[in-house]
This record gives structure tokens, C-alpha cells and sequence, in this order.
């Protein structure tokens, strides 16, 4: 299991670009939607959409599913997952007790 600190540093990560920001933006606003929908309105490719929407999901800020059309096609659709993140030094601060990574050591 994921400690709260890993878990804040994987969802800070993962909202620190630009393009994945855009991403969680139109699938908030747009709700569910389809890969190929997605990468049109974002205005990215399909295989650049996909390693933004797989770092977004690694980290539990969107979810997919992946289901058959009508005519047989398989759609993977994805929507926000429900998350917050109070980033204030308190919670910083506890988080960062918490990380699984030991702080480097100085050298003297």
C-alpha cells in the first residue's frame, strides 16, 4: 500500500505538465469520454494521450474502462476520478514523514 506521501508526490507529479492538466480540465468539464474524442478536443496525438492519461491513472486522478460500441469497436473510456489535495506546509509536512524514499544524506 502507498504511503499518503507517496501518494501526494505521485499526484503532484503527475499534474506538474501542462498537457496532463488540459486532460483533467476537459474530462471534468466534458465528463466520460473516449480516447480518440479526447486526443481531438485536446489537439495531441492518440500514443502521446495515452502516456499522459497512464501517468494520470498510476497516480488515481482519472479511471478507465474499456467497452464495445454498438458496431463492435472497443472504446477505452476515461473519466476524473474524485480526489483533493490540501497542499498547505501542514500537510506537506506530514506527507513528507510518511514518503518511502529515505532522505539523502549529506556530505560533510
Amino acid at each position: 500500500m502507498q504511503s499518503e506521501g507517496d501518494r501526494l508526490l505521485a499526484m503532484m507529479s503527475a499534474l506538474a505538465n501542462p498537457q496532463r492538466l488540459r486532460i483533467v480540465a476537459a474530462l471534468t468539464f466534458k465528463g466520460r469520454t473516449y480516447v480518440s474524442q479526447l486526443a481531438r478536443e485536446i489537439g495531441i496525438s492518440r500514443p502521446l494521450l495515452h502516456l499522459h492519461l497512464r501517468k494520470l491513472e498510476e497516480a488515481g486522478l482519472v479511471t478507465s474502462r474499456l467497452e464495445l460500441s454498438s458496431d463492435g469497436k472497443a472504446l477505452n473510456y476515461f473519466e476524473v476520478a474524485s480526489f483533493d489535495i490540501a497542499l498547505t506546509p501542514q500537510a506537506i509536512a506530514e506527507a513528507a514523514q510518511s514518503l518511502s524514499d529515505p532522505p539523502a544524506k549529506s556530505e560533510e
